[in-house]
């Protein structure tokens, strides 16, 4: 095994890239959380043109993570708390495929985990509508410009109230139980 070996990807999209970073950023195991966008038409995307439509690009997060500490399947766990899995068109206030939530996998491997992980949670009945997230191959991944790096630690007010006003923690209170935005 190479030393690099058990550093691997995860890429998710989940509505506004903003609130997807913080679940991940301090867990064990994640070595880096970047912002960007993935699955478009054009080459180094800026935040305007993915926002106005057109690129067909979606926001998302890409996950540097070491395997050897925590598993792809505990953070497609993670990501499912972060999102409204029945709703394909946007997450929360942000509509439109810019917003749409979906797993994009590395390897097959990945993609049998999300797959298990989106049927299992279909089947719980945990919500009363089907779960809809797309699982799709990764694409190339751009990051997006540093402002919106690590939004949450660069302005931690404006972050919480958008978590608020968006419904995205009253959303995860309901469904998974309490929102601690000290974490």
């Amino acid at each position: 095994m190479e030393a690099d070996d058990w550093l691997q990807l995860a890429t998710f999209a989940g509505g506004c890239f903003w609130c997807m970073v913080k679940p991940f950023d301090e867990m064990p195991g994640i070595k880096k959380v970047v912002s960007g966008y993935t699955g478009g038409t054009i080459e180094n995307p800026t935040y305007e043109q993915v926002c106005s439509g057109g690129t067909g690009h979606t926001e998302a997060v890409q996950i540097t993570f070491d395997s050897t500490i925590i598993a792809y399947s505990k953070l497609i766990e993670l990501y499912w708390m972060q999102i409204d899995p029945t709703d394909a068109e946007g997450q929360f206030y942000d509509r439109g495929d810019s917003y749409r939530p979906a797993i994009f996998y590395h390897n097959e491997e990945q993609r049998a985990l999300a797959e298990e992980s989106k049927e299992k949670l279909d089947e719980s009945g945990k919500f009363s509508k089907p779960i809809v997230v797309a699982i799709e191959p990764a694409k190339p991944f751009y990051e997006a410009e540093e402002d919106h790096q690590h939004f949450y630690r660069k302005n931690p007010e404006r972050y919480t109230a958008y978590q608020h006003g968006s419904g995205r923690a009253q959303f995860i209170e309901r469904y998974w139980g309490e929102h601690d935005e000290s974490k």
